[in-house]
């Protein structure tokens, strides 16, 4: 039987499944994750489109272009508490990035790579063992969607 995580928004509203394994975990440290989660970075897990099952309330979405590719990132919210639950992304079609926060249980994956390191506040350390990119990850190598 695969495995099922849980998770949801800050308020409960929005939950969510997934099944299985992240083909691929990442935290960014671009200056867009930086503004858009008020933080240092934002942590990504990636799954199948169809391993995601999302529940409960409304999610409002926000379309991204990158400044540097100019492609899309589609980013979905709880429409009540506002907490950032998932998102797609124009390069990874077929794929849902499920945020690492939400997760009822936030230890349960091994982060795979920093990307965009070169915007990472000069305090975040990162685990020696992690790959690091200074701008975007070369393509996966992992099976993907």
């Amino acid at each position: 039987m695969a495995e099922i995580h849980e998770g949801g928004c800050v308020c409960g509203a929005v939950r969510y499944k997934v099944i299985g394994q992240p083909f691929r975990t990442v935290v960014c440290h671009c200056t867009f994750c930086q503004r858009r989660t008020g933080s240092a970075f934002f942590l990504s897990a990636w799954f199948n489109e169809k391993d995601v099952r999302i529940s409960g309330g409304t999610l409002r979405a926000y379309e991204h272009r990158s400044d540097e590719s100019n492609r899309w990132l589609r980013l979905q919210f709880c429409a009540t508490c506002g907490c950032a639950v998932t998102h797609t992304a124009e390069w990874l079609p077929g794929a849902r990035a499920i945020a690492g926060g939400t997760f009822d249980d936030r230890d349960w994956f091994k982060i795979e790579r920093h990307i965009w390191t070169r915007s990472a506040q000069k305090w975040v350390i990162i685990p020696a063992d992690v790959p690091v990119f200074p701008k975007a990850a070369p393509a996966l190598t992992q099976k993907t969607p």
